[in-house]
């Protein structure tokens, strides 16, 4: 059997099933992207519930694993050369994951590399500017009387999300016919930024020609659909 004794956090969610990949996670817009991935992808897995609202990501066990003390992090037991492998930063883990099982990522080398660019679009983009709107929309930054840090961000998204519309112009998914990470590490980011963040109408959601049908596709797939829900909230 697998042996984790060697990494901290094994003591803080002790793995019953060592042998497969362990999911250090919460279902966060970031959080989601792996549980997705790793829905989709059919790789074995056991999930654990990291709790970040009662700072679960700062103990000592986790920042051994993410000193970013961020979530979602994992550990592969059979990584390369068969030894244990820990990663953090969700795109670094989505594309870790699309190499291991050798899907949702093209082949050819020019599309794999326009591929990993939207993944790094969202890491770069979407991610930040879409959770600002919803501190500053949704959270305490709604208090704020100055409205201006709200618009700049609104804006931003807005545009961005102008940017993932003309790319699929023609397309059924983000690189055409081929579903891959790019559109799996946007999905529960544009779904909480027009559900759970309320920021549809700020952004102008409903004017988008192609990305609401993108969404809606995206989100009726059996695994995103469960991905969503993993780890499980308390």
């Amino acid at each position: 059997m697998t042996d984790l004794s060697a990494f901290p956090i094994n003591k803080q969610y002790p793995a019953q099933h060592p042998d497969r990949i362990q999911l250090y996670s919460f279902p966060t817009p970031n959080g989601v992207k792996v549980s997705i991935a790793l829905e989709e992808m059919g790789l074995p897995y056991e999930p654990h519930t990291v709790v970040i609202s009662k700072n679960e990501s700062w103990t000592p066990e986790f920042l051994a694993l993410n000193p970013n003390g961020k979530i979602p992090a994992i550990i592969d037991p059979a990584g390369p050369g068969g030894k244990p492998l820990a990663l953090f930063e969700s795109g670094a883990i989505l594309m870790y994951l699309a190499e291991k099982s050798g899907k949702f990522i093209p082949a050819d080398p020019a599309k794999r590399w326009e591929t990993i660019q939207w993944v790094f679009f969202q890491m770069a983009a979407i991610g930040p500017m879409f959770g600002q709107v919803g501190f500053f929309h949704k959270f305490a930054g709604k208090d704020y009387e100055d409205k201006r840090p709200l618009q700049r961000y609104a804006d931003e998204s807005k545009r961005l999300l102008g940017v993932l519309d003309t790319r699929l112009d023609g397309r059924a998914w983000i690189m055409g016919d081929d579903y891959t990470i790019a559109d799996i590490s946007m999905f529960g980011w544009v779904r909480n930024l027009v559900g759970f963040y309320g920021a549809r109408d700020i952004v102008a959601f409903d004017t988008l020609k192609r990305v609401p049908d993108w969404l809606e596709r995206g989100l009726a797939r059996p695994a995103v659909q469960r991905g969503l829900e993993i780890p499980k909230r308390p």
